[in-house]
């Protein structure tokens, strides 16, 4: 792990400006397999289940929440795909569900680790324990956190661009 990228986040106050900071990694060809998306179980319920979940980000809080079949043709697929290969994590006690790396991460450290909270499953991903608390207050107050490894400095520069351009908060690379 000393040999990867720094973890890049930022906190994202609606499904608009998500769905926007969520794009601009697609765009730069990154996949499932790269992306974070962590938040509450009501802005799950607020935003990505009713028929509006039609969208990359919408159908994977969706699928990672277990609302039923693929949505959106081929922005289904990358929701179905996360599903198949169990990188979604819903911790029902602390209300919030994540999707992506971190996910697995969590649930192959078993459920005393998910019971830590996101608190302790952030701190222990390198990330300050004073920015984990801005985050889990921002995702109790509605936001959507998202985070990604870039590959290479240009990609940071054009996310974190990107990103405040949608209106992300506390972006960190």
């Amino acid at each position: 792990m000393s040999n990867e990228r720094p973890l890049m986040t930022g906190l994202f106050p609606d499904r608009a400006s998500a769905e926007l900071g969520y794009n601009s990694m697609a765009d730069r060809g990154y996949t499932k397999d790269d992306v974070n998306v962590v938040m509450s179980e009501d802005t799950k319920k607020k935003h990505f289940t009713s028929a509006g979940t039609e969208t990359e980000l919408g159908n994977k809080a969706a699928e990672g929440a277990g609302v039923g079949g693929a949505i959106g043709g081929t922005l289904g697929a990358i929701a179905a795909a996360f599903v198949a290969v169990g990188t979604t994590l819903a911790i029902p006690g602390l209300g919030i569900v994540i999707a992506g790396p971190l996910a697995a991460a969590i649930a192959g450290a078993g459920a005393g680790a998910a019971t830590g909270g996101l608190v302790g499953a952030l701190v222990g991903w390198n990330m300050p324990e004073e920015r984990v608390k801005k985050y889990d207050e921002g995702i109790r107050n509605g936001g959507i956190l998202m985070g990604v490894r870039p590959k290479n400095d240009e990609d940071a520069t054009y996310f974190e661009d990107s990103w405040k351009t949608s209106r992300a908060q506390d972006v960190y690379r």
